[in-house]
């Protein structure tokens, strides 16, 4: 299914309303700024000739309303203060969320290439500075539009010439910003590919900060670290010197303006052209016509940021999910778990190399299966095919007759437990971790799969019994504890189709039989896949296939494989077993 390409405006679309009222509050600060050198006119021009009781009253009335003035524009800068940030606020939720969405849907091959400091990166920094630029972007170019606008068609009406000596320099000014505009764009965007970097290596880092020690590396990672902050810094320093250009240039063409004011005002006051009060008027409207360019000057740091972000925010959602339901895709039903692989070849794309080539297999309900054979052979491979982290190149993958690609992803993958060597637990509690394997479980259900896994009185040991928190990635418990746990997941989600990837071979001789024990009772009655290094755990496969670089080389029971005295036996005994 396509991604749909959506526009920038369409993330306005829920808040139209308060875009409407933000841009109307806007527009009356802006009208506000206007009218009050209009006042200041008339009082200096007109008012101060009355009589002077007339004229004190008259200035009194007319400083109440500017008075009144002043405070409505304070309301209006805090309604898009406020509620114009809360607008961007929540367009970069929605934002964050179909990035999310995204990112849940693309495959493992997606993964393999990607660091994962990068794709955080473009979740929060990027799309922060992107939502400062839905919410200051519109106001600021509004407010910007009338204050100029708006002041040169009043200073018209006071001088047409003083008017136009002033608006003289405003071609000069856009040409530098539009020439400044494409180098420093160039350039933010570099820095946001430097800060991606920089976070990955943080990500990296902090990630295996226990190897790290283990090694005594922490000087090598500080030397990572430290090239790829100095890469960001010469690439900071790239955009600040455009950036500083920029500044510098429409700061100087704004005070040349207030000059030419003020020199142009000055002669046309000495030849009788010009009133004072309508200098004074001038000088202060000129205020309203170059504090817009200096709005401008930050909002183009907004926009060049902003479009960064945003552009490398399209990018990920542009990259279609390889492995996607078809669209006569059905739910399964009740499943018996026979799984059969006819011709099937698979090669990952870094590789180029077929890793499985023309592979046939049939494996029946309830039957335990054992994979043995040496590294890289394709074990986890052929495992990984079955729930569709990767997709075949060639050949098909059925489940109870249905090829894999016609059933939905939800659907297969409910339908499939994986117990891994790698176990990956969530920061929170055990409960929160057991409960994985089945969100709405009770608390009954998460206990009686704790004491299926075998982890029922090592938790009721923990400080907090079910609710200790176990830290980032489980680091509070043992290899074996570590791995019961992710047992119980599976027990709760109750899979037909179950598949072990060499799940004890990283524990001790105790840990490995407790979790064994475990791994015996959850595989009775399912199809069960299981990886294994150390061939004295699965002695007791219904059937072991040996792999080689050409595939299946061997099949039998574990006296059948030893009696052929091939490949098999060779690695039992070298195993000394």
């Amino acid at each position: 299914m396509k991604t749909e390409k959506k526009s920038i405006f369409s993330y306005y679309k829920p808040y139209l309303g308060l875009f409407l009222s933000d841009m109307f509050f806007a527009c009356l600060g802006a009208a506000v700024t206007l009218v009050i050198p209009l006042i200041i006119r008339h009082i200096t021009g007109t008012v101060v000739y009355y009589e002077a009781k007339e004229a004190a009253e008259t200035i009194l009335r007319l400083a109440l309303l500017m008075a009144g003035l002043v405070a409505l524009e304070f309301g209006c800068n805090y309604y898009i203060g406020y509620f114009g940030h809360m607008m961007g606020a929540k367009m970069e939720r929605d934002m964050r969320h179909e990035l999310f969405a995204h990112y849940q849907k693309l495959s493992f091959a997606f993964y393999d290439e990607q660091k994962i400091g990068q794709l955080m990166s473009r979740v929060t920094g990027d799309l922060f500075d992107v939502s400062e630029l839905w919410h200051h972007g519109p106001e600021d170019l509004i407010i910007s539009l009338i204050r100029m606008a708006g002041s040169l068609v009043i200073l018209l009406f006071i001088n047409v010439r003083l008017a136009l000596s002033a608006a003289a320099l405003l071609p000069f000014m856009l040409f530098y910003a539009v020439f400044l505009n494409k180098k420093m764009k160039r350039a933010f965007r570099r820095n946001r590919e430097r800060i991606a970097d920089v976070n990955a290596q943080i990500e990296d880092s902090l990630s295996g900060i226990r190897v790290v020690k283990s090694f005594g590396n922490e000087d090598a990672e500080m030397d990572k670290f430290d090239q790829g902050n100095q890469r960001f810094l010469e690439s900071k320093q790239n955009s600040y010197r455009y950036m500083g250009a920029y500044n510098a240039g429409l700061g100087a063409f704004a005070t040349l303006m207030t000059v030419v004011v003020i020199s142009v005002g000055a002669l046309l006051l000495s030849e009788g052209e010009l009133k004072p009060a309508d200098l004074v008027a001038f000088l202060l409207m000129a205020g309203n016509f170059t504090d817009p360019v200096k709005r401008l000057v930050s909002f183009t740091e907004q926009f060049q940021n902003g479009m960064s972000g945003y552009g490398r925010f399209r990018e990920i959602l542009e990259i279609q999910p390889d492995i996607e339901d078809a669209p006569d895709a059905e739910e399964l039903g009740a499943v018996r778990g026979e799984i059969r692989f006819e011709q099937v070849d698979f090669g990952y794309a870094s590789s180029g190399g077929d890793v499985l080539h023309h592979l046939d297999m049939e494996v029946k309900p309830g039957e335990y299966i054992a994979l043995v054979g040496p590294s890289g052979v394709g074990k986890s491979t052929l495992c990984s095919l079955i729930p569709r982290f990767y997709e075949v190149r060639g050949g098909r993958i059925t489940l109870d007759g249905t090829d894999i690609r016609r059933i939905t992803l939800k659907s297969l993958r409910e339908n499939i437990g994986i117990v891994q060597q790698d176990v990956y637990l969530f920061a929170g509690t055990v409960y929160e971790n057991i409960r994985y394997g089945k969100k709405d479980a009770s608390e009954e259900e998460v206990a009686a799969a704790a004491k299926a896994a075998g982890a029922h009185d090592f938790i009721l040991g923990l400080p907090d019994g079910y609710h200790t928190d176990i830290g980032q990635r489980g680091v509070k418990l043992s290899g074996g504890q570590k791995q019961r746990l992710s047992l119980a997941r599976v027990f709760l989600k109750n899979p037909p189709v179950l598949i072990f990837d060499e799940a004890t071979s990283a524990l001790d001789n105790e840990s490995e039989r407790l979790v064994q024990e475990a791994l015996e009772r959850l595989a009775k009655g399912r199809t069960t896949f299981v990886i294994a290094h150390r061939l004295s755990t699965i002695r007791n496969a219904e059937k072991i296939l040996v792999m080689t670089d050409d595939g299946i080389a061997e099949q039998g029971t574990h006296e059948e494989l030893l009696k052929k005295e091939g490949i098999y036996a060779g690695l039992y005994k070298a195993a000394g077993r």
